[in-house]
């Protein structure tokens, strides 16, 4: 088998495993035990929350676990809007669902939501209004780094805009964590949400991270755990890894950014060597793993089941929301043809695959294209 889709999820760094196995077995005790094995635990956590909040260069008290960014983007969209009457929310036109789904349920609460216009590229257009003659509370939310396409947003200019008009910013930061630099304070962000699993750590567990201006309103009660913002106990194996995770890809940004980078451009040599492909997003700036294309002739997701027969593990669109077999709804927003856009497949690339692997997966998709000649 060989695993090409690492922006749906990435296997666990047998070094964060290593690490996360003690708090499995032996240092089981509650962090918010006083006793000794309780103490063990909340070291640990403390150790953690460090090594993430060093990932994204904010201090360790910005950082609140949760079980990952699905939750993080829930508590800050409805824990930002909670201290606030409705007003006017702006969105990608690309977000996630895990982004879309509070956005819905504020708009039923009497928020505006107004979508960012996408340019053909990929990136969205900051040339709009954030001014409104009813003064109206204003909000944004934008993802950093497109999780088909892989396109990355400039957020500071965004933020600046959005600050300006007294209003509050969150940032999707899943796909862009562990793959680019990240420094949420130069981002101009108020609130961002990230994922372990994104980054060879552990399903289950994330972060959002909080400014220190920001007013937050928790969506769950019960205990004081994570300055009562998420209470409940707190998965300590979980955020172990993370915190591991977050150290390896902080201290190895540089060389995997390389490794894949070299990937992607041999792959997409490759298919442009082939008829009738199109990389979307090509001329835009995209995360160094992630290529998006089309195969003319061909239906995205019965290709990614014919390279799956092969030993490919390709992805259609979003893992949230694949198999319901519709074009992406990414490729739509940037004006793709619908023909075009339902024949796209995803390609992200990790740091355990090879050059073999990637001219493999050429050598499977030129014999795919002669078959379907």
């Amino acid at each position: 088998m060989i695993y090409l889709d690492h922006n749906a999820t990435t296997p666990l760094d047998e070094r964060v495993l290593d690490a996360m196995l003690p708090y499995l077995r032996g240092f089981y005790g509650n962090p918010s035990a006083l006793y000794r094995l309780g103490r063990l635990a909340r070291t640990a956590l403390d150790n953690a929350r460090l090594e993430v909040a060093q990932l994204v260069a904010v201090k360790p008290s910005q950082v609140l676990f949760t079980s990952g960014a699905t939750e993080s983007n829930h508590l800050a969209l409805l824990g930002l809007a909670a201290s606030s009457t409705p007003g006017i929310w702006f969105h990608g036109s690309t977000e996630h669902s895990s982004v879309m789904a509070p956005l819905r349920v504020l708009e039923r609460q009497g928020w505006t939501l107004k979508a960012l216009p996408l340019k053909p590229s990929g990136e969205h257009d900051f040339r709009v209004s954030f001014e409104d003659d009813q003064k109206r509370p204003l909000a944004a939310t934008l993802m950093l780094a497109n999780h088909e396409t892989g396109v990355i947003e400039s957020i500071a200019p965004l933020a600046r805009k959005v600050r300006d008009a007294g209003g509050w910013l969150h940032v999707d930061a899943v796909q862009g964590a562990g793959k680019i630099p990240l420094d949420f304070g130069a981002m101009g962000a108020h609130t961002l949400a990230l994922s372990a699993h994104k980054l060879y750590g552990p399903k289950g567990v994330g972060a959002l991270i909080v400014a220190p201006e920001v007013t937050l309103t928790p969506m769950m009660g019960g205990g004081g755990q994570e300055s009562g913002f998420r209470p409940g106990t707190e998965h300590v194996a979980g955020i172990v890894g993370f915190g591991q995770a977050a150290r390896f890809a902080r201290l190895e940004l540089a060389s995997r950014q390389a490794h894949v980078l070299g990937l992607r451009l041999r792959l997409e040599a490759g298919l442009l060597a082939l008829d009738a492909v199109t990389i979307f997003a090509k001329e835009a700036l995209r995360l160094p793993n992630t290529v998006q294309f089309s195969v003319q002739g061909f239906d995205g997701e019965a290709l990614v089941m014919l390279l799956d027969q092969r030993g490919f593990c390709v992805s259609s669109g979003s893992a949230c929301q694949s198999g319901g077999g519709a074009p992406s709804p990414v490729l739509l927003a940037m004006g793709v043809d619908e023909t075009l856009a339902k024949g796209a497949i995803r390609v992200s690339l990790g740091v355990s695959n090879t050059q073999e692997e990637v001219d493999q997966l050429i050598e499977a998709l030129k014999d795919l294209t002669h078959l379907n000649e």
